[in-house]
Protein backbone atom coordinates (compact mmCIF):
# COMPACT_ATOMS: atom_id res chain seq x y z
CA UNK A 1 0.00 0.00 0.00
CA UNK A 2 1.25 3.41 -0.68
CA UNK A 3 2.02 4.95 2.35
CA UNK A 4 0.83 8.49 1.42
CA UNK A 5 -2.72 7.39 0.93
CA UNK A 6 -4.77 7.09 3.88
CA UNK A 7 -6.39 3.80 5.60
CA UNK A 8 -9.85 4.14 5.29
CA UNK A 9 -11.18 5.80 2.19
CA UNK A 10 -13.95 5.37 -0.45
CA UNK A 11 -12.02 5.38 -4.04
CA UNK A 12 -14.19 5.21 -7.51
CA UNK A 13 -12.15 2.98 -9.43
CA UNK A 14 -9.97 5.29 -11.97
CA UNK A 15 -8.65 3.61 -15.52
CA UNK A 16 -5.52 5.05 -14.42
CA UNK A 17 -5.38 1.50 -12.67
CA UNK A 18 -5.06 -0.41 -15.77
CA UNK A 19 -1.62 0.90 -16.74
CA UNK A 20 -0.19 1.57 -12.76
CA UNK A 21 -0.29 -1.96 -12.23
CA UNK A 22 -0.06 -3.43 -15.59
CA UNK A 23 1.85 -6.63 -14.71
CA UNK A 24 -0.94 -7.42 -11.87
CA UNK A 25 -3.75 -6.91 -14.74
CA UNK A 26 -2.04 -9.04 -17.34
CA UNK A 27 -1.20 -12.12 -14.85
CA UNK A 28 -4.88 -12.13 -13.28
CA UNK A 29 -5.89 -12.08 -17.11
CA UNK A 30 -3.13 -15.00 -17.54
CA UNK A 31 -4.63 -17.37 -14.04
CA UNK A 32 -8.05 -16.36 -15.20
CA UNK A 33 -7.43 -17.89 -18.93
CA UNK A 34 -5.76 -20.79 -17.54
CA UNK A 35 -8.69 -21.78 -15.49
CA UNK A 36 -11.20 -21.01 -17.96
CA UNK A 37 -12.96 -17.99 -15.74
CA UNK A 38 -14.78 -15.29 -17.64
CA UNK A 39 -14.16 -11.76 -15.92
CA UNK A 40 -16.44 -9.47 -15.41
CA UNK A 41 -15.96 -5.85 -17.48
CA UNK A 42 -14.68 -3.93 -14.80
CA UNK A 43 -12.60 -6.56 -12.97
CA UNK A 44 -9.44 -5.51 -13.96
CA UNK A 45 -9.54 -2.20 -12.05
CA UNK A 46 -11.46 -4.38 -8.73
CA UNK A 47 -8.77 -7.02 -8.78
CA UNK A 48 -5.99 -4.52 -9.17
CA UNK A 49 -7.21 -1.93 -6.66
CA UNK A 50 -7.38 -5.04 -3.71
CA UNK A 51 -4.16 -6.16 -4.00
CA UNK A 52 -2.37 -3.30 -4.67
CA UNK A 53 -3.66 -2.58 -0.91
CA UNK A 54 -2.29 -5.68 0.20
CA UNK A 55 1.01 -6.10 1.18
CA UNK A 56 2.69 -9.46 0.46
CA UNK A 57 -0.23 -11.82 1.03
CA UNK A 58 2.60 -15.36 1.95
CA UNK A 59 1.26 -16.76 5.08
CA UNK A 60 -1.83 -14.26 5.74
CA UNK A 61 -4.93 -16.08 6.40
CA UNK A 62 -7.52 -14.19 4.18
CA UNK A 63 -11.48 -14.46 3.93
CA UNK A 64 -13.16 -14.50 0.31
CA UNK A 65 -16.45 -12.98 0.74
CA UNK A 66 -18.79 -14.19 -1.48
CA UNK A 67 -15.65 -15.48 -3.76
CA UNK A 68 -17.74 -18.12 -5.54
CA UNK A 69 -14.99 -19.63 -8.07
CA UNK A 70 -13.46 -16.25 -8.98
CA UNK A 71 -9.94 -15.75 -9.93
CA UNK A 72 -9.00 -13.58 -6.53
CA UNK A 73 -9.04 -16.79 -4.16
CA UNK A 74 -6.50 -18.93 -6.47
CA UNK A 75 -3.95 -15.96 -7.05
CA UNK A 76 -3.70 -15.45 -3.62
CA UNK A 77 -3.48 -19.15 -2.84
CA UNK A 78 -0.81 -18.60 -5.77
CA UNK A 79 1.12 -16.40 -3.57
CA UNK A 80 1.35 -18.74 -0.66
CA UNK A 81 -2.12 -17.17 1.38
CA UNK A 82 -4.33 -19.30 3.35
CA UNK A 83 -7.23 -18.26 1.88
CA UNK A 84 -11.20 -19.11 3.11
CA UNK A 85 -13.84 -19.07 0.28
CA UNK A 86 -17.32 -18.04 1.70
CA UNK A 87 -20.04 -17.85 -0.24
CA UNK A 88 -23.86 -18.94 -0.73
CA UNK A 89 -23.34 -20.46 -3.70
CA UNK A 90 -22.84 -24.54 -3.63
CA UNK A 91 -19.42 -25.61 -4.90
CA UNK A 92 -19.10 -28.82 -3.44
CA UNK A 93 -18.73 -30.39 -7.01
CA UNK A 94 -16.02 -27.86 -7.62
CA UNK A 95 -14.49 -28.56 -10.77
CA UNK A 96 -11.20 -30.74 -11.20
CA UNK A 97 -9.35 -27.79 -12.77
CA UNK A 98 -9.04 -26.35 -9.66
CA UNK A 99 -8.82 -29.37 -7.66
CA UNK A 100 -5.83 -30.75 -9.55
CA UNK A 101 -4.06 -27.01 -8.85
CA UNK A 102 -4.67 -25.96 -5.48
CA UNK A 103 -4.99 -27.36 -2.14
CA UNK A 104 -8.66 -26.90 -1.69
CA UNK A 105 -10.60 -28.62 1.31
CA UNK A 106 -14.33 -28.10 2.73
CA UNK A 107 -14.23 -25.81 5.78
CA UNK A 108 -16.96 -28.51 6.79
CA UNK A 109 -17.70 -32.48 5.10
CA UNK A 110 -20.50 -30.87 3.29
CA UNK A 111 -18.77 -27.99 1.85
CA UNK A 112 -16.35 -30.30 -0.85
CA UNK A 113 -17.49 -33.59 -2.15
CA UNK A 114 -14.96 -35.85 -2.66
CA UNK A 115 -14.26 -37.06 -6.44
CA UNK A 116 -15.52 -40.21 -6.12
CA UNK A 117 -19.10 -38.47 -4.89
CA UNK A 118 -18.50 -35.61 -7.81
CA UNK A 119 -18.07 -38.56 -10.18
CA UNK A 120 -21.11 -40.63 -9.23
CA UNK A 121 -23.34 -37.53 -9.29
CA UNK A 122 -22.08 -36.22 -12.86
CA UNK A 123 -22.92 -40.11 -13.75
CA UNK A 124 -26.41 -40.49 -12.52
CA UNK A 125 -27.17 -37.02 -14.00
CA UNK A 126 -30.54 -37.45 -15.81
CA UNK A 127 -31.16 -34.26 -17.71
CA UNK A 128 -27.38 -34.83 -19.65
CA UNK A 129 -26.94 -37.43 -22.68
CA UNK A 130 -25.44 -40.39 -21.60
CA UNK A 131 -22.05 -39.41 -23.20
CA UNK A 132 -21.81 -36.79 -21.35
CA UNK A 133 -22.53 -37.96 -17.94
CA UNK A 134 -20.20 -40.83 -19.01
CA UNK A 135 -17.32 -38.21 -19.64
CA UNK A 136 -18.27 -36.18 -16.41
CA UNK A 137 -17.94 -39.05 -14.47
CA UNK A 138 -14.41 -39.93 -15.96
CA UNK A 139 -13.16 -36.80 -15.67
CA UNK A 140 -13.97 -36.35 -11.82
CA UNK A 141 -12.63 -39.86 -11.12
CA UNK A 142 -9.52 -38.97 -13.24
CA UNK A 143 -8.72 -36.01 -11.13
CA UNK A 144 -9.00 -38.22 -8.04
CA UNK A 145 -6.62 -40.46 -9.25
CA UNK A 146 -3.88 -37.77 -10.12
CA UNK A 147 -4.72 -35.28 -7.17
CA UNK A 148 -2.13 -36.04 -4.92
CA UNK A 149 0.53 -36.84 -7.57
CA UNK A 150 0.25 -33.16 -9.08
CA UNK A 151 2.22 -30.01 -8.03
CA UNK A 152 -0.27 -27.83 -6.07
CA UNK A 153 -0.27 -23.81 -5.58
CA UNK A 154 2.09 -22.74 -2.23
CA UNK A 155 -1.10 -21.40 -0.44
CA UNK A 156 -4.41 -23.27 0.07
CA UNK A 157 -8.36 -22.34 0.05
CA UNK A 158 -11.46 -23.84 2.02
CA UNK A 159 -14.60 -23.53 0.69
CA UNK A 160 -17.18 -22.47 2.69
CA UNK A 161 -20.61 -22.34 1.85
CA UNK A 162 -22.56 -19.81 3.95
CA UNK A 163 -24.65 -16.33 4.10
CA UNK A 164 -22.16 -13.29 4.80
CA UNK A 165 -24.37 -12.02 7.29
CA UNK A 166 -23.98 -14.64 10.15
CA UNK A 167 -20.69 -17.21 9.41
CA UNK A 168 -20.68 -19.47 12.79
CA UNK A 169 -18.11 -21.28 11.74
CA UNK A 170 -15.65 -18.35 11.53
CA UNK A 171 -14.16 -17.09 15.02
CA UNK A 172 -14.01 -13.74 16.32
CA UNK A 173 -10.64 -11.88 14.88
CA UNK A 174 -9.09 -14.79 13.00
CA UNK A 175 -8.58 -13.33 9.66
CA UNK A 176 -5.72 -10.73 8.86
CA UNK A 177 -8.11 -9.31 5.36
CA UNK A 178 -11.33 -10.01 4.10
CA UNK A 179 -11.21 -8.80 0.21
CA UNK A 180 -14.56 -8.83 -1.87
CA UNK A 181 -14.91 -8.17 -5.34
CA UNK A 182 -17.88 -7.35 -6.56
CA UNK A 183 -20.12 -9.79 -4.50
CA UNK A 184 -21.33 -6.97 -1.63
CA UNK A 185 -23.99 -5.24 -3.65
CA UNK A 186 -25.98 -8.38 -4.26
CA UNK A 187 -27.37 -7.58 -1.04
CA UNK A 188 -30.38 -5.27 -0.26
CA UNK A 189 -28.62 -1.61 1.07
CA UNK A 190 -30.90 -2.32 4.32
CA UNK A 191 -29.11 -5.42 4.73
CA UNK A 192 -25.66 -4.79 3.73
CA UNK A 193 -24.62 -3.32 7.30
CA UNK A 194 -25.60 -6.57 8.70
CA UNK A 195 -23.05 -8.20 6.39
CA UNK A 196 -20.19 -5.54 6.85
CA UNK A 197 -20.77 -5.78 10.44
CA UNK A 198 -19.90 -9.97 9.97
CA UNK A 199 -17.25 -9.26 8.26
CA UNK A 200 -15.60 -6.87 10.43
CA UNK A 201 -16.21 -8.97 13.53
CA UNK A 202 -13.88 -11.99 11.84
CA UNK A 203 -11.00 -9.50 11.27
CA UNK A 204 -8.15 -9.05 13.53
CA UNK A 205 -7.32 -6.01 15.10
CA UNK A 206 -5.02 -3.75 12.76
CA UNK A 207 -6.66 -6.04 9.84
CA UNK A 208 -7.94 -4.48 6.87
CA UNK A 209 -11.49 -5.08 4.59
CA UNK A 210 -10.85 -4.66 0.81
CA UNK A 211 -14.56 -4.70 -1.42
CA UNK A 212 -15.43 -3.26 -4.42
CA UNK A 213 -19.18 -2.95 -5.36
CA UNK A 214 -21.28 -0.62 -8.00
CA UNK A 215 -21.11 3.19 -7.33
CA UNK A 216 -24.37 5.57 -8.11
CA UNK A 217 -23.86 9.07 -8.24
CA UNK A 218 -27.50 10.73 -6.78
CA UNK A 219 -29.34 7.73 -5.25
CA UNK A 220 -28.99 4.05 -4.83
CA UNK A 221 -30.76 1.78 -7.68
CA UNK A 222 -30.69 -1.87 -8.78
CA UNK A 223 -28.84 -2.89 -12.09
CA UNK A 224 -30.95 -5.67 -13.24
CA UNK A 225 -28.57 -7.13 -15.84
CA UNK A 226 -26.12 -7.79 -12.52
CA UNK A 227 -28.43 -8.15 -10.32
CA UNK A 228 -26.63 -5.81 -7.65
CA UNK A 229 -27.08 -2.76 -6.22
CA UNK A 230 -25.24 0.52 -7.47
CA UNK A 231 -24.68 2.81 -4.28
CA UNK A 232 -23.84 6.03 -3.19
CA UNK A 233 -21.35 7.71 -1.03
CA UNK A 234 -23.67 7.93 1.91
CA UNK A 235 -24.90 4.69 1.42
CA UNK A 236 -21.30 3.14 1.75
CA UNK A 237 -20.28 5.32 4.30
CA UNK A 238 -23.20 3.97 6.43
CA UNK A 239 -22.81 0.45 5.53
CA UNK A 240 -19.12 0.15 5.74
CA UNK A 241 -19.23 2.22 9.13
CA UNK A 242 -16.10 4.33 7.75
CA UNK A 243 -14.93 6.88 10.14
CA UNK A 244 -15.84 10.83 9.99
CA UNK A 245 -11.92 11.27 8.76
CA UNK A 246 -12.50 8.73 5.71
CA UNK A 247 -11.46 10.48 2.06
CA UNK A 248 -13.70 9.91 -1.10
CA UNK A 249 -13.21 11.09 -4.80
CA UNK A 250 -17.01 11.05 -5.20
CA UNK A 251 -16.25 14.99 -6.12
CA UNK A 252 -14.47 13.25 -9.35
CA UNK A 253 -17.28 10.80 -9.96
CA UNK A 254 -18.65 12.08 -13.56
CA UNK A 255 -14.78 12.66 -14.98
CA UNK A 256 -13.62 8.99 -13.76
CA UNK A 257 -17.01 8.26 -15.48
CA UNK A 258 -16.03 9.46 -18.72
CA UNK A 259 -12.68 8.07 -19.25
CA UNK A 260 -14.24 4.90 -18.11
CA UNK A 261 -16.39 5.15 -21.31
CA UNK A 262 -13.22 6.09 -23.25
CA UNK A 263 -11.53 3.06 -22.54
CA UNK A 264 -10.40 1.17 -25.44
CA UNK A 265 -8.40 -1.56 -23.42
CA UNK A 266 -11.56 -2.43 -21.04
CA UNK A 267 -13.76 -2.27 -24.25
CA UNK A 268 -11.35 -4.89 -25.94
CA UNK A 269 -11.36 -7.18 -23.10
CA UNK A 270 -14.85 -7.58 -22.70
CA UNK A 271 -15.18 -11.43 -21.82
CA UNK A 272 -17.19 -14.12 -24.87
CA UNK A 273 -20.45 -14.08 -22.00
CA UNK A 274 -21.47 -10.63 -22.88
CA UNK A 275 -21.89 -11.11 -26.80
CA UNK A 276 -23.86 -14.56 -25.97
CA UNK A 277 -26.98 -12.81 -25.30
CA UNK A 278 -28.99 -9.34 -24.91
CA UNK A 279 -29.48 -9.57 -20.84
CA UNK A 280 -25.88 -9.03 -19.41
CA UNK A 281 -24.52 -6.07 -18.35
CA UNK A 282 -23.42 -5.18 -21.92
CA UNK A 283 -26.10 -6.43 -24.01
CA UNK A 284 -24.78 -8.14 -27.14
CA UNK A 285 -20.83 -7.02 -26.52
CA UNK A 286 -21.90 -3.19 -26.90
CA UNK A 287 -19.77 -1.14 -24.62
CA UNK A 288 -21.67 0.60 -22.53
CA UNK A 289 -21.21 0.92 -18.75
CA UNK A 290 -24.33 1.87 -16.49
CA UNK A 291 -22.15 2.65 -13.53
CA UNK A 292 -18.81 2.36 -12.35
CA UNK A 293 -16.80 0.22 -9.87
CA UNK A 294 -16.13 1.92 -6.73
CA UNK A 295 -14.14 0.59 -3.94
CA UNK A 296 -13.85 0.82 0.22
CA UNK A 297 -11.04 0.27 2.68
CA UNK A 298 -11.55 0.63 6.46
CA UNK A 299 -8.71 -0.78 8.26
CA UNK A 300 -9.86 -2.24 11.95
Amino acid sequence: MNSDMPANRIEILSVDLLERYSDLVDTFRHRASGLGIQLGWHYDLDLAWIVSQLEDPTGMRILDAGGGTGVLQWWLADHGADVVSADRLDRSDLSGRFRLSYRVSGLRQEDLAPSWRVAWGRLVLHEASIGDRIAGAAKASLTGILRPFVPKSAGHVTIYQHDLASMPDLRNGSFDAVVSVSALEHNEPSELPSVVDELMRVLRPGGVLLATLSAARNEDWYHEPSKGWCLTETTLRSAFRMPADSTTNFAEYESIFNDLRESKDLREQLAPLYFDSGESGMPWGVWDPQYQPVGVRHQK
